[in-house]
């Protein structure tokens, strides 16, 4: 959210709304485009896209013609302990903020979405995923309105709760570095570069899309782990340990990129493609999101992953082993 400030400020648009649930990031982020000279354009705003008074209220002041929707939680273990959360943010609060942006007449919705909602196996990914299928059944039932198109792509480094930054204090602070798996691999983008590449994905929609972006070439966990090590001055093994303390809940070992890039196509940018699917019926996914939103409340962990499932057949819930129950938060990789 922030590079995506720093970024749109830089094509000086007439204003910049910089809409933030928590109020320390928001002042950091305010400061900061202040200190580069965008001051005068600018204007931070406290919200939660769960509050429809407040967001009505935001667009009905500002009208503001393009929408980055990037408020979601994302942590996947923290998610898996409170899937109704995660619905209700990540799902739920899109489909909230995509019905005001047509109702105002934006002109473009963008949705960061993330690799995890292929074939999701964490309520974080499924969460996401049930959102892009909201978003391209809204722009069918509403064409020639607002232009609604989400962005996928993998983990970006140094954004907050990645794993360099973690790694970054347990090396300060003499180790353990904790990596959940030897054999764990992950896709990274740079943060401007993955902001980059979502502006230019914006500028390629034409409604209903969900964009996939090429993350290169994936990369081994603990070998970041160790070069990490190294870059501090320090040996792996001898001055810091390495430590694997398992898969987390709702993880996976690899990202599954072969259907990631599946059934897409490509478009004028090398790095962007296109994902060709039909979108589902909009009566169809409101009438399955009602019957979810009902239970986020009441239902276990348990039979909410069960009520997802029957949304998403792609979905398979995660399984704690045994003696890890399903709320456990093991260490960070």
């Amino acid at each position: 959210g922030s590079e995506l400030c720093r970024q749109v400020a830089s094509f000086r648009p007439a204003r910049l709304l910089l809409l933030e649930q928590s109020e320390v990031q928001l002042f950091q982020i305010e400061q900061e485009l202040i200190r580069l000279g965008h001051g005068h354009i600018i204007q931070p705003l406290i919200a939660d896209i769960l509050d429809n008074a407040r967001i009505r209220g935001i667009f009905q002041q500002y009208r503001p013609s393009v929408i980055f929707h990037a408020a979601a939680h994302k942590h996947v273990p923290m998610m898996e302990a409170q899937p109704g959360e995660a619905i209700k943010n990540n799902t739920l609060g899109t489909a909230c903020l995509a019905e005001m942006a047509l109702e105002h007449g934006a002109e473009r919705f963008v949705m960061i979405s993330t690799d995890k909602a292929v074939n999701p196996t964490s309520v974080m990914g499924a969460s996401k995923r049930l959102a892009e299928v909201f978003i391209q059944a809204f722009a069918e039932r509403h064409p020639g309105k607002t232009c609604f198109t989400s962005v996928r792509f993998g983990n970006v480094l140094g954004s907050s709760g990645s794993v360099v930054p973690i790694f970054e204090q347990q090396i300060a602070r003499g180790g353990p570095v904790t990596v959940t798996h030897p054999d764990v691999v992950r896709y990274f983008m740079t943060i401007p570069e993955a902001v980059g590449l979502v502006l230019q994905s914006s500028a390629l929609g034409t409604g209903d899309e969900i964009f996939v972006l090429d993350m290169g070439k994936p990369v081994k966990i603990a070998d970041l782990a160790h070069q990490m090590i190294r870059l501090s001055g320090l040996e792996p093994g001898r001055d810091i340990q390495v430590k694997f303390v398992g898969l987390r809940p709702g993880e996976k070992l690899f990202e599954e990129l072969k259907h990631l890039y599946a059934n897409c196509a490509a478009t004028v940018h090398p790095r962007i493609l296109r994902l060709t699917s039909t979108p589902m019926p909009m009566d169809q996914v409101r009438a399955a999101l009602a019957k979810l939103q009902d239970v986020l409340d009441t239902a276990t962990h348990e039979q909410l992953r069960s009520r997802i499932a029957t949304l998403l057949p792609e979905y398979t819930p995660w399984i704690p082993q045994p003696g890890q129950p399903a709320s456990s938060l093991p260490s960070p990789r």
